[in-house]
């Protein structure tokens, strides 16, 4: 069974693809993306396997 770590991270609007590219190369998966708590930012939820 495949064990997952997960991160949250903010992103910048003007910089989302450099910043989502930066993540998949570390071996993150976008999972998905929220509105922030202020209602004008977003939040990306990551996954990658453990270990």
């Amino acid at each position: 069974m495949t064990t997952w770590e997960y991160l949250t991270a903010p992103l910048l609007i003007h910089n989302t693809k450099q910043i989502l590219d930066n993540f998949g190369a570390d071996g993150w998966e976008l999972v998905q993306v929220v509105p922030g708590p202020d209602g004008a930012s977003l939040v990306a939820y990551f996954k990658r396997p453990k270990g």
